[in-house]
């Protein structure tokens, strides 16, 4: 399987495969737990960080738990775990907190969404993930056959705001996580200037502790430079 999918690499990938394929030919890891991958749980570092792993549920574009999601959990390499933590130190200070929805991506998981690409519509998913484009159209531009989720210093998140009784609510930026379209783009014109300023305040924390956006998802960041920036895993996330 893994031989085949360093196949599909070589054709390449446009989209979001612009930030996620390394520049040299990929390597995969035969590491078979976390610790072998060097991966570390982000609740060692923060112990109650706000985590909505999408998909360890069914609240995801496939409408059911992903494979290698055993549990929901955030695995990322240690320089990046650190880096979070010292990114919710700081937004703590100021009223505000990360919400995690994704992390450590296992190889399998992929395999599942290019999977899904294939299979019949659901209207019910069209209509909340991808309204303005057909399934067909997210090969590629948006599902790609590596991701740099897989090696583990990649995060997806958003910013909430809390009220002096730790009461905490999402800030608006304008999509949802996971939205399949041009208006999920980090500067889009398309939203409003609440939420384009939301947008630039996460930007702007993650940027400050070594953090890259993915212009084409406001949510999706990787530490730069990555600590290992070739080498994929399968470990499953339990």
């Amino acid at each position: 399987m893994l031989s085949a999918l360093l196949a599909a690499t070589a054709t390449g990938c446009a989209g979001r495969a612009a930030d996620d394929a390394a520049a040299s030919p990929p390597m995969f890891s035969m590491a078979t737990t976390p610790q072998q991958a060097g991966l570390v749980d982000i609740r060692e570092r923060v112990a109650d960080i706000d985590l909505d792993i999408r998909y360890a549920g069914n609240d995801n574009f496939t409408g059911a738990p992903v494979d290698g999601y055993r549990h929901p959990r955030c695995y990322l390499l240690a320089p990046a775990a650190d880096a979070l933590a010292a990114v919710e130190s700081e937004l703590r200070a100021q009223g505000l907190r990360l919400r995690i929805f994704d992390c450590y991506r296992p190889v399998r998981a992929v395999r599942r969404f290019m999977r899904w690409v294939e299979e019949d519509a659901d209207p019910a998913i069209r209509t909340r993930y991808h309204p303005n484009l057909p399934k067909s159209a997210l090969r590629g531009e948006y599902i790609a056959p590596l991701s740099g989720h897989s090696r583990g210093a990649t995060v997806d998140l958003t910013l909430l705001e809390c009220d002096r009784d730790r009461a905490c609510r999402p800030l608006d930026m304008g999509t949802p996580f996971d939205f399949f379209d041009p208006r999920a783009n980090t500067d889009s014109p398309q939203v409003t200037a609440e939420q384009r300023a939301n947008r630039d305040r996460l930007r702007a924390a993650m940027e400050r502790h070594g953090f890259r956006n993915y212009p084409q998802e406001w949510w999706h960041y990787t530490l730069d430079p990555e600590p290992s920036p070739r080498t994929y895993h399968d470990v499953p996330v339990e």
